[in-house]
């Protein structure tokens, strides 16, 4: 008996933020929640700011202009938060 499985579409479809969260759906259907302490630009800005982000990187990437922020899904889905400022 096979399984058919679908293919992983880890393209952004939607952004969401709260005060402590980021939460991340994709196309899938899935959808990544991660804790806004791990990216301190978002963290630390506005909520204007927060909410004013773009798609980019064929789908893969989001981009919050105002702070110069830039996050992927593929570091999302392996749990990477920022590096930490030396």
């Amino acid at each position: 008996m096979g399984i058919l499985a679908l293919a992983a579409d880890e393209r952004v479809k939607n952004v969401c933020l709260s005060d402590d969260t980021l939460g991340v759906d994709l196309m899938d259907g899935r959808t990544i929640t991660v804790p806004l302490a791990w990216y301190p630009r978002l963290l630390n800005a506005t909520s204007v700011q927060r909410n004013n982000w773009q798609i980019c990187g064929a789908g893969y990437g989001i981009h919050w202009p105002e702070i110069d922020e830039d996050l992927n899904t593929e570091g999302l889905l392996r749990g990477s938060p920022a590096p930490h400022s030396m």
